[in-house]
């Protein structure tokens, strides 16, 4: 992976398309959070539903701000604290965040990650993205760019190729109560 496949794929994002791309769990599908013709395309090629709402992710927790709502100290204290592993947080969503996002809730899915290609491809995007798994609705993510490419043949802009983490889907809390939700 180099630079110029970072800007390919900022590329794609930036004229409305849907990319893959390794994440620290499998690979993910993503786009623009804020084009809403994007998401809804990005929700048809995963047959999901827009009600199920999407988790973006972030490479700091400073590109999400404008979409949650503000935490007390104590949550706060909760969804930084180190993980052992990718965790996704259900967080109460800014009142203003797109239906195509939180779904048929009043609270986002979020995750900072620290794997370096998506890092650097939100810091480049300089803001989040959307980032669910690679797959059709029901079926398992891919873990490989064959993989994408078998579940998706040429319906994606492009594939960002990079290892992913762990193979296995993060980890989600409810941010407020810390509950373990998957």
């Amino acid at each position: 992976m180099t630079t110029w496949h970072i800007r390919e794929a900022i590329r794609q994002i930036a004229a409305g398309g849907v990319i893959a791309y390794p994440t620290d769990t499998v690979y993910g599908l993503g786009c623009d959070p804020l084009n809403a013709a994007a998401v809804l395309q990005l929700l048809a090629l995963k047959q999901r539903d827009i009600e199920q709402g999407v988790i973006l992710i972030a490479s700091d927790w400073q590109q999400l701000q404008t979409l949650l709502l503000p935490v007390s100290a104590s949550i706060r204290k909760r969804i930084m604290k180190p993980a052992t592993g990718p965790v996704t947080w259900i967080l109460p969503a800014n009142p203003d965040v797109p239906v195509w996002l939180r779904g048929a809730h009043d609270s986002l899915a979020v995750r900072v990650t620290s794997h370096p290609v998506v890092a650097e491809l939100c810091n480049t995007w300089n803001g989040p993205l959307v980032s669910t798994s690679a797959n059709r609705h029901g079926k398992h993510p891919a873990t490989t760019p064959l993989g994408v490419r078998q579940a998706f043949d040429n319906d994606l802009d492009y594939i960002l190729h990079g290892p992913v983490g762990s193979g296995a889907p993060s980890e989600i809390h409810d941010g407020v109560t810390g509950k373990i939700l998957r």
